[in-house]
């Protein structure tokens, strides 16, 4: 996802350590099943539920996210141990993958220039603002990173009880734009910038991604243990999350606003979910504490169990995670490339609209526009096997050369 997350995994030269092959492995993983996602946003078909068809091909892309943003902030403490300018770093990168959120990838979900109606906070504003926030953090002593990290993942939900009536306080609010940057994001509307426009849609707030960030950035200092006991950490680490969401969730004790046991909905609401569905439906936006157990717990578990892990789809996967952000980057415009195709083929002409504003903005796909669930994975795999070729070889240009071009993509 970023330029961080694609730095050597290795300390200074006097205690050189090996490369966490798994990290790569988990980068190129979830760069692969977020994909599947973005395609969806092309396809029409709804974000998850109530057909487990549909919803497992939204949930099994929940982890993308988290692990990104996690391992973003361990690949900044890997940068740190080498470099003496992690902070101005981090400045620049942050600002940098903000710019480029509104600029080129926004362009690239849309394929319109329409900029004075939408913008997109998206995962790379969040990782930008992160990284910007995250830049103060690293002055602060490692234990206390990590502390604050997770205090804000496992305790932000304590304001549940109060997010309705903050909500409803907002249009009245002068500070109803930062709240939603902050916190709330885009269930109380856009961000207006100005009379006029544009109208800024906060997908990912701030709140708690810059705890996952800085909780990951802790968490590199476990990846430089010698193997055994970093390998016991983690996998104690993943089941323990895996263990108390199931604990909390299956209790309704707290961390997600929503309880998995609250009755199907009615005629008037949306189509009710299978029990188990409804258990896993933990809520993204803003990501709650449950919905972060349930994905880096396993993230986290599966580090020394992929540790050795080796063929063409571990070599695969690898290649991927070495350039994540360089994928990030390709993936949308030729995913949505893709989609053009399809349409035409299909339907006989380019649909309009597929020059909307995805993947927030955009009104309800046309009649007999809709694909298949056959017909996403087939678009998905070909985006697959295409960028993997170019990821390549901009993954052998880095491993040959240090150009300090090459850290920015």
């Amino acid at each position: 996802m970023t330029a961080t997350l694609s730095a050597p995994l290795a300390a200074p030269a006097a205690t050189q350590q090996p490369r966490v092959a798994s990290i790569d492995l988990i980068r190129g993983a979830v760069m692969v099943l977020m994909a599947i996602d973005h395609v969806r946003v092309y396809s029409g078909l709804p974000a998850g539920g109530p057909e487990p068809g549909i919803f497992f091909t939204r949930w099994v892309t929940h982890f993308c996210a988290p692990a990104f943003i996690f391992l973003a902030g361990t690949s900044a403490f890997f940068y740190g141990r080498k470099h003496t300018d992690l902070s101005r770093y981090l400045l620049i990168r942050g600002a940098w993958l903000v710019l480029l959120e509104l600029t080129v990838v926004r362009v690239a979900w849309t394929f319109n220039f329409n900029f004075a109606q939408y913008e997109l906070a998206g995962v790379i504003w969040v990782i930008g603002w992160c990284m910007i926030l995250l830049a103060g953090l690293v002055k602060l002593p490692l234990p206390a990173v990590g502390t604050l990290g997770l205090a804000i993942i496992a305790g932000h939900n304590l304001m549940d009880p109060h997010l309705g009536a903050l909500i409803q306080s907002l249009p009245e609010s002068p500070i109803s734009g930062l709240w939603k940057i902050l916190y709330v994001g885009f269930f109380a509307g856009p961000v207006r910038l100005g009379p006029n426009g544009p109208n800024l849609m906060v997908l990912y707030s701030i709140v708690p991604w810059i705890g996952v960030m800085a909780a990951g950035y802790a968490f590199g200092r476990i990846l430089t243990l010698e193997p055994e006991r970093r390998n016991r950490i983690c996998l104690g680490l993943g089941l323990g999350a895996i263990g108390l969401f199931l604990i909390l969730r299956g209790f309704n004790l707290y961390g997600d606003p929503r309880p998995w046991t609250a009755a199907p909905q009615g005629p008037n609401g949306p189509p009710p979910m299978p029990a188990l569905l409804r258990f896993l439906n933990t809520n993204k936006y803003p990501a709650s504490f449950l919905f972060l157990l349930m994905t880096l717990g396993p993230t986290i578990a599966l580090i020394p169990l992929l540790e050795r892990a080796g063929g063409p789809v571990a070599r695969w996967l690898s290649v991927f995670g070495r350039v994540p952000f360089f994928y990030y980057l390709l993936h949308i415009p030729l995913i949505h490339a893709l989609a053009l195709v399809v349409s035409k083929v299909r339907n006989g002409e380019v649909s309009p609209w597929l020059f909307t504003n995805h993947p927030m903005g955009n009104p309800p796909p046309p009649e007999g526009y809709t694909w298949s669930l056959g017909l996403l994975y087939g678009v998905w795999a070909v985006a697959v096997v295409l960028l993997y070729f170019a990821c390549r070889r901009l993954a052998d240009l880095k491993a040959r050369r240090s150009d300090w071009w090459l850290r920015y993509i």
